[in-house]
């Protein structure tokens, strides 16, 4: 499916420049081409691996849609794409899921509870790991700055991102930083943002599937004046576009449980920057 050997010189040869480029067109691609970005993005290994019938079938498409997504970008069609999402594994140093797989061969599960255990703390490391080596550090300043600018600063996070949340205002709280937790008890989410203003800020944390709560809180704060930081998990978010500055969080999982480590250290990061910020200007 890849057409002729003929390289096209406008598209990129390396992961970094390519996941750019998609993230710079996402907004003007058609349905199905942003329907194949978000799934190339979100599961690099399976463009690298799999065959254009199998990643078709995952990504819900017909295969003449990665072809048609591939030339879009500027490739001679999806074997030429592929090639330069098989670049990053060949660049890449050993991955956690490498070294933690290296250990199993030379180890024994000793009980049920012990195999649970080992399978969660994985996870928790591959997504601090990876977190880390891909963190975007001007993103998590300006997210910082934001922040720290505000009179209050508004928490929503519902479902699975909550406890993020909770521990946000729990630590603000100790450090004189003023915020409202917005829990959505009984339904008053949008009473608990009412007063946000253009000298508050909201942070809006959700991850696929997303709250559809916190989509909507994080419109209406935006559409009050209110500046908005959005802890997401890919660039098509229903919160990424409405965000002032967006921190994309990708967490692993074990047995179909994600993992909440990369999240809350990016939220401890967040929270310690505001803090340090407003006692330098104090």
């Amino acid at each position: 499916m890849g057409g002729d050997n003929t390289i096209d010189e406008s598209a990129p040869r390396d992961f970094a420049a390519l996941r750019a480029l998609i993230l710079g067109r996402a907004p003007e691609l058609p349905r199905r081409l942003t329907q194949v970005a978000a799934y190339a993005l979100d599961n690099p290994d399976e463009i690298a691996f799999g065959t254009a019938a199998s990643v078709a079938q995952h990504a819900g498409v017909q295969p003449s849609t990665l072809v048609r997504f591939s030339q879009a970008l500027g490739y001679q069609g999806f074997s030429d794409l592929q090639d330069v999402f098989r670049s990053r594994l060949r660049e890449r140093v050993p991955s956690y899921d490498e070294r933690l797989r290296q250990l199993r061969e030379h180890g024994h599960e000793a009980s049920q509870a012990r195999a649970l255990l080992d399978g969660f703390a994985e996870a928790a490391l591959r997504s601090v790991g990876d977190f880390q080596a891909k963190a975007d550090a001007a993103a998590i300043e300006q997210a910082a700055e934001i922040l720290a600018g505000a009179e209050t600063i508004y928490l929503a996070g519902l479902r699975r991102s909550f406890p993020i949340t909770v521990y946000m205002a729990y630590a603000m709280g100790k450090l004189g930083i003023r915020n409202i937790l917005v829990d959505g008890i009984a339904g008053l989410g949008a009473e608990q943002t009412s007063f946000a203003s253009g000298r508050d800020a909201l942070l809006a944390i959700s991850f696929t599937p997303y709250a559809s709560e916190t989509v909507t809180l994080a419109n209406a704060a935006k559409a009050r004046g209110a500046r908005v930081v959005s802890i997401t998990d890919s660039v098509f978010s229903p919160i990424a576009p409405v965000a002032d500055a967006w921190l994309e969080v990708v967490e692993a999982n074990f047995e179909g449980f994600r993992s909440m480590a990369a999240t809350m250290a990016l939220a401890m990061t967040l929270t310690v920057a505001v803090a340090g910020r407003r006692s330098e200007r104090a």
